[in-house]
């Protein structure tokens, strides 16, 4: 008796064993080896759409665009030229009198240029912004000298009467041509990113460090207080400069600049550059490809940069849109807008549509991702974590595993069920998900 029971014990060890055996069966060496995408959704490029200044037609007539097309974009606001603002253009630093009596005895130079340059533009002159515009266009261009020439003269006609006292400006652009804070909160709610472009469009490169600071500093408080915390992620310094003084301070205040990104895995190529992304990439993983559609670009050359970020897997075009319609720097019409726009949503199946603050989250996280995966039984286990503040770095990455030869499987990451759908490449399965890093762990299964 007591040996029939422990051969039917031996008996039943061995049929576990030969069904454990069986499901450690289908897996090979390579099963359970997983990916995060390059893109979003496994896509082959990315495009955001950005728009500077905040003129009234980017929302009236290009906004409905996009959202007719299920596309969300980017737009860099001048926030001191919202009426309802709390924040406007202003000085900080010594009397306006003081410092233009002082150049009448010390001569602009390099030591005294910013203090000066940050000032003229507020001092209730006529021309005085144009004088620091000039001045700072000089300084983008490493023209110091022409900078100090520019002030200097800006100054002599003050001092001689020749520059009309008219009160002190409150925005760099007219106050006319943008909306209100209440509608930029429907369409921030409504998917789109309202990012700053600084309190009044100054020249960065030629400010001093207590107004650089409040240009940037009092346009991200306006927004947070007015939108909230979550679009306070980018702004974009005005002119698109790339001087190290305005990028510095750009990238103390905010997580992120359209101007300047710079991350070890990234090539840049801005607006004036000539570069192709397989020219410029310099051995990175991703290509950052700045184009600006002004009024006269061919409608050919615009969706030639799109058929070129579709047929690469490195590409991130980021589109700069200024006027629309009339209104604003180099608006292009409604017409050509449309044309493009319809273009662009024709090739989402193979380029990710998103807005600027949504692919810099996502290639910063998959860059930053660290994936391991284990076999327990017959189930896959993978976890993702990366060490990024999750403030701003929280949302969920396209993963791709290898599976088996199996037809369905189930995808969970701890009790939750997640949209999964098989691929096959190079005669390999793949089961790809969406999930959320540093989370619980993810669990995949063959269904029957």
């Amino acid at each position: 008796m007591m040996k029939r029971i422990v051969l039917n014990h031996i008996l039943a060890a061995l049929t576990i064993v030969s069904i454990f055996t069986s499901c450690q069966s289908s897996f090979d060496a390579d099963s359970g080896k997983t990916e995060v995408t390059k893109w979003h959704q496994n896509k082959t490029g990315a495009v955001s759409l950005t728009f500077d200044d905040g003129t009234i037609h980017q929302f009236t007539i290009a906004m409905p665009m996009l959202d007719s097309l299920g596309m969300k974009g980017t737009f860099y606001i001048i926030t001191g030229k919202i009426p309802e603002s709390q924040y406007r253009g202003t000085f900080i630093g010594r009397p306006g009198e003081e410092i233009i009596a002082e150049t009448a005895k010390i001569p602009t130079n390099k030591d005294n240029l910013l203090e000066r340059a940050s000032a003229i533009g507020f001092l209730g002159y006529e021309g005085g912004l144009d004088y620091h515009t000039r001045a700072g266009a000089a300084v983008d261009a490493e023209n110091v000298d022409k900078a100090i020439e520019i002030i200097e003269e800006g100054y002599a006609k003050i001092r001689a009467g020749k520059l009309k006292k008219v009160g002190p400006p409150t925005s760099y652009r007219e106050a006319n041509d943008t909306t209100t804070w209440e509608l930029y909160r429907q369409y921030a709610a409504n998917g789109h990113e309202i990012a700053s472009h600084t309190v009044t469009h100054p020249r960065l490169a030629i400010l001093d460090e207590p107004n650089i600071l409040y240009e940037l500093e009092k346009s991200k408080e306006e927004i947070e207080n007015q939108i909230g915390a979550d679009y306070i992620f980018s702004a974009e310094g005005p002119y698109g400069t790339e001087h190290e003084h305005s990028v510095e301070y750009v990238l103390k205040v905010y997580e992120s600049a359209r101007n300047r990104m710079p991350e070890p895995f990234l090539a840049e190529l801005n607006r004036g550059s000539k570069e192709s992304p397989a020219e410029g990439k310099e051995g990175k993983e991703y290509v950052q490809w700045q184009r600006g559609p002004l009024f006269k670009t061919p409608m050919e050359l615009m969706k030639s940069w799109v058929d070129t970020t579709a047929a690469r897997s490195d590409t991130w075009l980021v589109l700069v849109f200024h006027g629309v319609e009339g209104v604003g720097w180099e608006a292009k019409p409604k017409e050509q807008l449309r044309e493009y726009f319809e273009y662009i949503a024709s090739k989402r199946n193979d380029v990710w549509i998103a807005p600027f603050v949504e692919v810099t989250q996502y290639i910063r996280e998959r860059m930053a991702a660290k994936v391991s995966t284990k076999i327990d039984g017959g189930t896959i286990v993978v976890n993702l974590t990366h060490t990024l503040d999750p403030k701003w770095y929280g949302h969920s990455l396209t993963l791709k595993t290898l599976v088996p030869d199996w037809e369905k499987a189930q995808v969970k990451q701890g009790e939750t069920i997640l949209a999964a759908r098989m691929t096959e490449e190079e005669g390999k399965k793949y089961v790809m998900y969406e999930a959320l890093p540093n989370a619980e762990p993810i669990t995949i299964r063959e269904m029957e």
